[in-house]
């Protein structure tokens, strides 16, 4: 049965974990039963200031994962034995301001084996007497119990139990019987009085005698308390507590004189009133067993005092540690001899820059009276200058580690700071310091935090921190990662939450000792960069990184920008190599484009293209001009033919084949044979064809340059160009005719060919229908209004 019902919770417990409805609150809801529509995945429910008088036995029978339950503000009379059988997780339990009436018949806690705290106070329990079953919590660690009779023998049952904290919550006519609470094993007694309730004296001597830890609670007889001291010469109790009390000062120092003289180690004073301060110097003796004294959250109900009086009487007490926190202290005296004190804590208080010093004569002194502090915590105060503050300890030579955290301090970097050489742990977080703060720190440090500053980067050119191993600069402003040139012993960098976009991994090889780096939570920039780094988090997540280890990754680390990959994570961010390496990158362009390159031009000379371009090219430009130029009536005076073609006699053949048959269908052409007259010389024949037709073709060879005649032909042509344009003469090469065949009385030809583009004649036939297009272009003109008569063969 106990199996099943083991293996039953836990898999309700494995289905419900962190479940939404794990807390049920149905307090103040005049309730006058447990509702039955509670979830089963209750696992905290809080039924207080209800009117509920019973808890019945199938009340919890759905709520398996129950811990804890809240019961107390109620009218609770009775609970059924069966109540928590159906909650065996159940470890808090507050039955508190109720009506139950027996100590000893609490049957309900037979089930509750796994209970860790139990509240029973403020009910109506006639005494103490507790009954078997309170020896079945054997988990049990703090018990709050109250009763009017305490006598010996109530807490037998209790015997086995080994409590932390045995609370007592005591009525204002309480009986107590001495010894009662010898057969308690717990090492903290806790005992809450009522209202301007008298204190047994048996049950302070008692208390003082049995417990490590004593807390009392609104406690206002310190007479009685101050005799029960007094008396005894040793006493068990090392901790005293002082919880919620109101004393006037003459009670507070006459407690504290007769403390100090007793083996109660520590004593504590929580949420205190004060009354009827002094007005003059309260004496301390000079030596003492008690080794601190903490004072928190202390309220002065006096207005007319001596607050110098006030601050001198502590600052004076021969304790080790002092401790006055969470208190409106605008200031603290010096000690006026050596002060034992190693620890002073002055936290959380209203505390200004005149702490510890005075002025004399329009002089301010220093305080040389604590120069055994080793811990000093001025932590969340009004301090605002570090330069300041730096001569206000420096008499403190004892002093190791600083804490001035949660302040307005500031530093302009002119004024010489004066630290006692001995600080190696200074906390200066949650300020305003900048960068400058650098210049004045004590020389020895060797853990610092500068978290939550206004620090943008850090000078390399600033004193050598040499000891400095642990450096906190969370949440600043820095833009890049510091040098350790600075602090060659840097074994620690916190730079979380700043404004880092690449982590410099130059700037980390200066730190040939740091161990542990954090740069989370940084606005990071995620290109090439940034590759060594992020092979940095992946080198640190083995079980035993040889390297730097790398705190929160990669959680922590995610991308800024760009946009593309905002919020990727840096370990799975990647870049391939060729686009970070410039080499590889030239390589992986260049080596493909020069294939392509060198492809294209082997195509392009294999397939001729770029003849075809060449050709294509003329072609247009022949369109072009033809569009461009407007050939009016004027310019067509006298002309008759399209075009007088110049050629060789031995290049005939291919004029007569080839040359005339695809021109003249359209066109007029002329040329020597055809249109010579006979009977004029062959001088006048050339003047004459060339005047008469708008284009002069010349067909170029070896022959042509050979043939006198052609020469002839070519000269005259070359006139007309000055009124017919450079476009007149329209160059065909028949055959290759490199520039050394070209005799030197050719001298206009060569100037010709190297400075217009010719036609050059294809022998492949695909390539002739594109040459006779562009020399068709190359001598079209609208004759249309030219004679028709042709000069006779």
């Amino acid at each position: 049965m106990v199996v099943f019902w083991t293996t039953a919770f836990l898999v309700l417990l494995q289905k419900t974990v962190s479940s939404p409805n794990s807390f049920v609150d149905r307090s103040s809801q005049n309730l006058s039963s447990v509702p039955p529509d509670l979830p089963d995945t209750t696992e905290s429910l809080d039924l207080s200031c209800n009117r509920i008088t019973q808890l019945r036995s199938g009340d919890f029978q759905n709520t398996y994962l129950l811990k804890f339950l809240n019961v107390s503000w109620n009218r609770l009379e009775d609970i059924d034995a069966e109540t928590f059988t159906y909650t065996p997780l159940l470890e808090n339990l507050d039955l508190s301001r109720n009506g139950l009436k027996n100590l000893s018949g609490q049957l309900y806690l037979l089930h509750t084996g796994n209970l860790l705290v139990l509240n029973l106070t403020w009910n109506k329990f006639p005494t103490m007497s507790l009954g078997s079953e309170f020896s079945r919590l054997a988990k049990l660690e703090r018990l709050a119990v109250g009763a009017v009779n305490i006598s010996v023998g109530d807490f037998e049952n209790l015997a086995k139990v080994n409590l932390h904290t045995l609370s007592l919550s005591l009525e204002d006519k309480l009986e107590y019987e001495a010894g009662s609470l010898k057969g308690v094993h717990a090492h903290r007694l806790q005992v809450v009085f009522s209202h301007s309730q008298t204190m047994d004296p048996d049950l302070v001597s008692d208390a003082l005698m049995l417990f490590v830890e004593v807390e009392l609670m609104n406690l206002t007889d310190y007479k009685t308390l101050n005799e029960q001291l007094s008396k005894r010469v040793e006493i068990y109790t090392s901790h005293l507590y002082l919880n919620k009390i109101s004393i006037t000062w003459s009670e507070l120092t006459e407690f504290l004189n007769v403390t100090l003289h007793k083996n109660i180690a520590h004593v504590s004073a929580s949420d205190v009133v004060m009354y009827n301060l002094p007005f003059r110097e309260t004496s301390v003796p000079k030596t003492s067993k008690m080794k601190s004294f903490t004072a928190r959250r202390a309220v002065v109900k006096s207005f007319i005092f001596s607050q110098e009086a006030v601050y001198n009487f502590f600052i004076s007490l021969p304790v080790k540690s002092l401790a006055i926190v969470e208190t409106s202290l605008i200031y603290m005296t010096c000690p006026k001899s050596a002060s034992p004190i190693l620890h002073l804590d002055l936290s959380h208080d209203a505390l200004s820059d005149s702490i510890f010093s005075r002025v004399e004569q329009q002089q301010t002194l220093e305080c040389e009276h604590l120069a055994n502090v080793r811990n000093l915590s001025l932590a969340d105060n009004n301090l605002k200058s570090l330069h300041i503050l730096s001569k206000r300890f420096q008499y403190m030579r004892s002093l190791q580690h600083l804490d001035l955290s949660l302040n307005s301090i500031l530093y302009d970097g002119s004024s010489e700071c004066f630290w006692p050489l001995g600080i190696t742990i200074m906390n200066l977080s949650s300020n305003g310091l900048t960068e400058s703060v650098f210049k004045c720190l004590p020389k020895n440090l060797q853990t610092l935090d500068l978290e939550n500053n206004e620090i943008l980067a850090i000078s390399s050119s600033i004193f050598h921190l040499k000891n400095l191993s642990s450096l906190n600069l969370n949440a600043n402003k820095l833009r890049e990662l510091p040098a350790c040139n600075t602090f060659p012993a840097l074994n620690k960098l916190l730079i979380k939450s700043n404004s880092l976009h690449v982590p410099s991994m130059n700037k980390l090889e200066t730190c040939p000792k740091l161990k542990i780096l954090d740069v989370s939570d940084n606005p990071f920039t995620c290109t090439c960069s940034l590759r060594d780094f992020i092979s940095l988090g992946i080198t640190s997540e083995r079980k035993y990184p040889s390297g730097i280890e790398i705190i929160n990754w990669p959680l922590g680390y995610r991308c800024s920008y760009p946009e593309a990959v905002r919020n990727s994570n840096l370990r799975e961010f990647w870049i391939p190599d060729v686009l970070c390496n410039v080499w590889l990158l030239a390589a992986a362009i260049l080596v493909p484009a020069a294939i392509l390159i060198v492809t294209i031009v082997a195509l392009c000379r294999h397939l001729d293209v770029p003849w075809y371009i060449g050709m294509i090219w003329q072609w247009t430009r022949a369109k072009h001009r033809a569009r461009i130029r407007q050939v009016g009536a004027e310019d067509l005076v006298g002309v008759e033919f399209h075009a007088f073609v110049s050629y060789s006699q031995h290049d005939a053949d291919w004029v007569h084949k080839d040359l005339l048959p695809n021109l003249e269908g359209g066109l007029r052409i002329s040329y020597h044979e055809k249109n010579f007259v006979p009977g004029k010389t062959i001088i006048e024949n050339i003047i004459s064809c060339v005047e008469k037709s708008w284009r002069a073709v010349f067909v170029l060879s070896a022959h042509f340059v050979k043939s006198e005649w052609c020469h002839y032909e070519l000269y005259f042509a070359s006139h007309q160009r000055l009124s017919r344009g450079p476009d007149s003469i329209v160059l065909v090469l028949l055959e290759p005719l490199p520039q050394y065949l070209i005799p030197s009385k050719y001298n206009q030809l060569k100037s010709m060919m190297s400075r217009h583009t010719y036609l050059e004649w294809p022998q492949d036939r695909v390539k002739q229908r594109l040459f006779w297009a562009n020399l068709r272009a190359a001598i079209q003109a609208d004759l249309s209004d030219a004679p028709a008569e042709q000069i006779q063969e």
